[in-house]
């Protein structure tokens, strides 16, 4: 079985959104949504959400999930906007309750704060299925970039998240909370080891140094052929001794601090004030 994706590039924060569509019926989801931020006046904006749904209502399809593959600390996620206009279920894996604990603690959420991924419709484990239509997606815990990575395999389409870029670039940083070079390792054999044709969508795209264009998509076959990081018969211990020195040099994300309080809680705001504002909390030397 072979979907359709369409891909929708935000160049803010080098994100790809998906719409994945059944070949023959109108069935959709959607993949890892953003949600607009302008950081200095502290506003945020619907238009990358809204060419999503402009495109769904243009082509009469029914949204059935809004999906994602971890919690996100480079960009906001619009999946309770994109749902509120069109319907659909929230999915994520279930180990979002590590990172709602861990996050919890960081931003001093108080018992407020729910830490048992309810504020989401669905949680996934490994081996899990998820249903769009009549197109069955096989779900992969991949754990390594976050605690709560998830891979959506639907028919010969893998979303991989974060946990590959494409093969120029490499893979995904393991120094967040709960990240691990060892078990981002293990998770992408677990991708490496699906179908050579198996498409792989990725993420994210930085445009490698001397490629001129941004690009998302590329197969297992060459991931396993030519990613610079794990390609060409690369050994688990020349991988983490890489992931954790390139790592250590690293500055944290632009977005990550408003990033995780609103993605793990689905997309959703904090609670508002009495003055009916919403506030997101800064740790001072606290993350």
């Amino acid at each position: 079985m072979t979907p359709k994706v369409h891909a929708f590039f935000d160049e803010a924060t080098n994100t790809i959104t998906y719409l994945v569509q059944e070949p023959e019926g109108r069935a959709c989801a959607v993949i890892d949504s953003v949600l607009d931020f302008d950081y200095a006046s502290g506003r945020t904006d619907t238009r990358s959400a809204d060419a999503v749904i402009a495109f769904i209502r243009a082509h009469d399809l029914r949204l059935e999930w809004v999906l994602e593959t971890h919690v996100h600390a480079d960009h906001l996620s619009a999946a309770p906007y994109i749902q509120e206009a069109l319907g659909g279920k929230i999915g994520i894996g279930e180990r979002i309750t590590v990172v709602q604990e861990t996050f919890g603690k960081v931003f001093n959420e108080g018992t407020r704060f729910q830490r048992d991924g309810s504020q989401f419709d669905r949680l996934f484990r490994q081996g899990d299925s998820v249903m769009i239509g009549q197109m069955r997606g096989e779900v992969l815990h991949t754990p390594g970039h976050t605690p709560a990575c998830l891979t959506y395999v639907i028919g010969d389409a893998a979303f991989v998240g974060d946990t590959l870029f494409m093969p120029d670039f490499g893979t995904a940083r393991c120094d967040f909370p709960g990240g691990s070079a060892e078990m981002l390792w293990e998770s992408i054999q677990k991708i490496l080891a699906l179908p050579d044709a198996t498409r792989v969508f990725v993420g994210h795209d930085y445009k490698a140094e001397g490629r001129e264009h941004y690009a998302w998509e590329t197969t297992v076959g060459v991931q396993k052929a030519l990613n610079r990081h794990v390609g060409a018969g690369k050994s688990r211990e020349e991988f983490v001794a890489m992931r954790q020195a390139r790592d250590a040099t690293l500055g944290m994300p632009r977005l990550i601090i408003p990033s995780l309080q609103i993605n793990m809680r689905a997309g959703q705001m904090p609670e508002p004030d009495d003055n009916g504002v919403s506030y997101l909390r800064v740790p001072v030397n606290g993350l």
